[in-house]
């Protein structure tokens, strides 16, 4: 068991390491976007969705098709992962780093290794799951796509896409600052009672 541990352990160490060697010259980037996403600032999360919000306001105005959309989009990428690794160092100076720097981005980098496996073992517990009772995934699956066309269909996609990705970049700042526990604990207790209630009703 301990040798298990070990060996995962050696090998999220290396995924890590490769990782770090593989974003180093989004180093600078990253750091900066960390502290806004976990709102290091008071102001952070009023700016990120002005941000957000005015770029979803130019692509309802603009109304690119998807082909479009989809082709700036990947343009833009492409353009961040060739210009970002040159001008970066320049910009915030990676040779000024600390220590804390460097450990905050190596965390983020276990971080972001973590999730992805986090990612691939949920897809293969779907997978066992399909093969040890195919009937329960095909149920599931049906009913859980369905009542996503739904959703889609009532609400604007454009929109829709908007909350997603709000949602997404406010959730490490509402983590970090205690908020989703806080109001995931009220939900919890206010279940409980009603559980309570129902069972003294029962009585």
């Amino acid at each position: 068991m301990a040798e298990g541990d070990n060996r995962s352990t050696n090998q999220l160490a290396a995924e890590t390491a490769s990782l770090e060697e593989q974003l180093q010259g989004w180093g600078e980037v990253i750091l900066v976007t960390d502290k806004i996403l976990r709102w290091e600032k008071p102001w952070f999360p009023p700016a990120m969705i002005a941000v957000v919000s005015f770029i979803f306001l130019m692509i309802y105005y603009l109304d690119p098709s998807v082909l479009s959309g989809v082709s700036c989009f990947v343009m833009l990428l492409c353009l961040a992962d060739y210009l970002v690794p040159a001008l970066a160092p320049r910009i915030f100076g990676s040779s000024k780093w600390t220590t804390e720097q460097q450990q905050r981005f190596h965390e983020i980098c276990s971080n972001l290794v973590k999730t992805r496996r986090g990612i691939v073992g949920w897809w293969k517990r779907l997978f066992t799951f399909k093969e040890e009772k195919p009937k329960m995934y095909f149920m599931t699956m049906l009913c859980s796509l369905a009542v996503i066309a739904w959703i889609g269909q009532q609400v604007h996609n454009l929109f829709l896409t908007y909350l997603i990705v709000s949602c997404f970049l406010l959730f490490p700042g509402l983590n970090k600052h205690g908020i989703i526990s806080k109001y995931a604990g009220m939900a919890k207790r206010e279940v409980n009672k009603l559980l309570k209630q129902k069972e003294k009703k029962n009585e």
